[in-house]
């Protein structure tokens, strides 16, 4: 069958016939269905058997078994649990109807499960404490040194992340960073490095750890990519953003980051990893703060957090232009510095788009442009800076003293309303100053004959300036 595409379909059609026929379901894969449809030339669909002896081994070893070594698809029952049966892909057709190849099949799957039942046995006949120390002897970076160093560094730095994650448990936390990487040295995982942190898990309850704990050993390393699931519990959180935060912090600190596409150690995946834990469990973690914390637990290096945090807001623009945000918008944000509260960030973010969507907010932005570029030509002319008070007995117009009694009235509301954290507000607040000045820029001349009557103008628009930069650098704004 020349065309890949038919492949799968017969594989996925002839599969589901098969396990209706069994009393299963075959579990969902479509990396796999892709590979396999891609192995054979004539697929001839067969199930088979998994002994009972086995299926008291966690359900994640024995699908990492059966699908990467043996290229099988899984089984589960109506309660979507693990069932007793494989699905093999034949590449011919046989005169028994498969049944050798079902057999010799069978007999395979037996030999790599005993090798896995081998290391289920062992791993927990001794506590998942025990296999900590041996960190030690696994190096992390050459320069920043073993994962057992690495481990006490979550451990404290998870530790105070646990003040700026509600509800989380101070010692549990800790207890899961400590044991987050025992797992590295058990022979499970050694034979399968992707159950990573799960096998950690099944070891952690067979010691008598609470569930949470449990948990956040498992969600460590999540979430690996944007279609992850992202940890919610807590403890699971912590002990993720401190893992995370501290490879950031370290390879930065050892002028590690990556370049172009190059990017060895994930970082990228690191950064994204802490902004989606932060955005969508609705953190108040002040970035540069952690970074710092993160610092000094390596206790070396100049600052990295400045330079960190702006990657952040190149990981964050890519996150958010996936959804649909406005990366000026983000930049019009950003360039006001030092923010480093994602959902402050983004609150204000989204206050900003709704303003701008708004004919007050379209409005002030061309009168923002057009005040700004008069300020640039002249300041750049007089070699001096209109950023001064203005002085209210030289208002001359109307419209000027009119534009200077809303600026007065509306500044410390604006100024109020951002430190409350209420942007919308602001932003009406921000709206109100639309009609003063249209009327200003309708009725005034600011370059006007009298030196003094114009440098007095000059400093008005400086504080309609002002006024919208205390919410966002509306320069950064396209269109």
């Amino acid at each position: 069958i020349i065309d890949p595409a038919v492949r799968k379909e017969i594989i996925a059609a002839d599969a589901a016939k098969m396990c209706k026929g069994a009393g299963v379901v075959m579990k969902d894969d479509p990396a796999l269905l892709d590979e396999v449809a891609g192995l054979v030339e004539w697929p001839v669909v067969l199930i088979g058997e998994i002994d009972a002896e086995f299926m008291d081994v966690p359900p994640e070893v024995l699908i990492t078994s059966m699908r990467k070594h043996q290229k099988y698809f899984a089984t589960e029952d109506a309660k979507g649990n693990l069932a007793p049966k494989f699905i093999v892909v034949a590449n011919r057709e046989t005169t028994d109807g498969g049944r050798q190849v079902v057999a010799g099949n069978e007999r395979v799957l037996r030999a790599r499960l005993a090798d896995a039942k081998f290391f289920w046995d062992l791993d927990r006949k001794t506590p998942l404490s025990s296999k900590a120390p041996q960190l030690k002897e696994r190096v992390f970076h050459a320069k920043l040194g073993t994962l057992d160093e690495k481990v006490d560094r979550m451990q404290a730095l998870a530790a105070e992340l646990s003040e700026k994650v509600p509800g989380a448990d101070r010692d549990k936390v800790r207890s899961a960073a400590r044991l987050a990487k025992a797992d590295l040295s058990t022979g499970m995982v050694g034979e399968f490095p992707d159950l990573q942190g799960i096998m950690g898990a099944y070891y952690a309850r067979h010691d008598g750890e609470s569930d949470a704990v449990a948990t956040a050993i498992a969600e460590h390393y999540s979430p690996l990519g944007p279609s992850d699931a992202c940890p919610s519990k807590p403890e699971s959180v912590c002990v993720s953003l401190a893992d995370k935060i501290d490879s950031l912090v370290g390879f930065w600190s050892i002028d590690e980051k990556p370049t172009g596409s190059k990017d060895p150690y994930a970082l990228r995946r690191a950064a994204l990893g802490v902004i989606r834990l932060v955005i969508e469990n609705k953190l108040r973690l002040p970035l540069l703060e952690a970074f710092a914390q993160s610092q000094g637990l390596y206790g070396k290096g100049e600052a990295v957090g400045p330079d960190l945090l702006s990657f952040f807001a190149d990981r964050l623009k890519v996150h958010l232009r996936e959804q649909g945000v406005k990366h000026d918008h983000i930049d019009a944000v950003f360039a006001l510095g030092n923010e480093d509260d994602l959902v402050r960030l983004l609150a204000r973010v989204e206050a900003l788009a709704a303003f701008l969507g708004t004919d007050d907010g379209g409005n002030l932005l061309t009168a923002y442009r057009r005040a700004a570029n008069i300020l640039k030509i002249e300041e750049k002319k007089d070699g001096v800076s209109y950023a001064a008070q203005p002085d209210d007995t030289m208002l001359v117009d109307d419209a000027e003293r009119d534009l200077f009694s809303a600026l007065e009235e509306a500044m410390p509301v604006i100024a109020g309303k951002v430190a409350a954290e209420d942007f919308t507000a602001a932003m009406t607040a921000l709206a109100g100053l639309r009609a003063p000045v249209d009327a200003f820029f309708d009725k005034v001349t600011v370059n006007a004959d009298d030196a003094k009557l114009r440098e007095n103008r000059l400093k008005l628009l400086s504080m309609i300036r002002t006024a919208l930069e205390g919410v966002a650098d509306f320069s950064r704004i396209e269109g």
